[in-house]
């Protein structure tokens, strides 16, 4: 019996190291979704706002306005297809997730966004 002594610590052991990495693989995934969700959020704001100046035009063009909208959401501008006197764009944008605790390289979440006017005839 004294063989089987201390056999159940190194199986807790082993359990507890397992835990510890299904949490934090499991706090990565809920970083990466909440980055992802402000993602798409910003380029959904960026669009409309884009869409928005194409249709009644103002002082910025397109493209500075979905800058603007993107900036405030916490998000970068990475692309703009919003000509002025069009009544569409698609706009890409970029949010830094950041080192992520089982991959410590720097991630971030790209999301695109399409908003068309639509104005009554």
């Amino acid at each position: 019996m004294s063989g089987q002594r201390g056999s159940a610590s190194v199986v807790v052991a082993g359990v507890l190291v397992a835990l510890l990495v299904l949490a934090m693989g499991a706090a990565d995934v809920a970083r990466v979704l909440s980055a992802a969700a402000a993602a798409q959020s910003a380029a959904d704001a960026a669009a409309l706002a884009a869409a928005q100046e194409q249709a009644v035009p103002g002082d910025l063009e397109p493209a500075e306005v979905a800058a603007e909208y993107a900036a405030r959401n916490g998000a970068e501008l990475t692309g703009c297809d919003c000509e002025a006197g069009a009544f569409g764009s698609r706009v890409g944008v970029r949010i830094p997730v950041g080192p992520l605790l089982l991959f410590p390289d720097d991630r971030v979440v790209l999301a695109e966004a399409l908003a068309v006017v639509d104005l009554p005839s």
